[in-house]
């Protein structure tokens, strides 16, 4: 009899998934210090904006899910180191069992968070609508308009025009 496995299929504790871990209030950071330290392999999605502060436009970084973040393991992992590291509330479980989530997810989420994290925009720099009735079309960036919007200038019909579009609706043309 063979105990081992056949040569390219794999054992349970070989698998790994990604679980859902619950961090104490405003201790995503720490927690992901700390899972880090210990050997863990992290995500945990963020996003940046401006935002005002004191009067001047700053960029913030911040957790996409606040409280959360995801670690892939075995599904026959011993839990309680996790429950123990600083930060670390839970494992979110459902009727006492750690559920799996999908590695499509979690790689859509990375793959956005490298989008998110395009450096600032300064005045002069091309950019590219990707977005709207002017998807596709380049663009030069003028200026931050309020929270969340930013002010192009674009060529239409051999003259240039300045638009105001949301600043999820444009990318960098670097």
């Amino acid at each position: 009899m063979n105990i081992y496995p056949a040569e390219g299929a794999s054992t349970c504790a070989q698998q790994k998934s990604w679980y859902l871990v619950q961090c104490k209030p405003r201790q995503d950071e720490r927690a992901e210090d700390n899972l880090a330290r210990q050997g863990y392999e992290i995500s945990r999605p963020k996003c940046r904006y401006q935002r005002l502060i004191r009067g001047q436009r700053q960029w913030t970084v911040e957790s996409l899910f606040p409280g959360y973040l995801f670690i892939n393991l075995p599904a026959d992992s011993n839990w309680g180191p996790l429950r123990s590291t600083r930060g670390v509330s839970r494992v979110v479980s459902f009727g006492g069992v750690p559920v799996a989530v999908s590695d499509s997810l979690i790689k859509q989420l990375q793959a956005r968070a490298e989008i998110d994290a395009k450096p600032e925009l300064k005045p002069g720099d091309n950019v590219r609508i990707t977005e709207g009735g002017f998807a596709e079309l380049n663009a030069v960036f003028m200026a931050i308009d309020g929270e969340e919007r930013v002010i192009l200038l674009i060529n239409l019909l051999n003259r240039q025009q300045q638009i105001s579009l949301p600043v999820a609706s444009i990318c960098s043309n670097e």
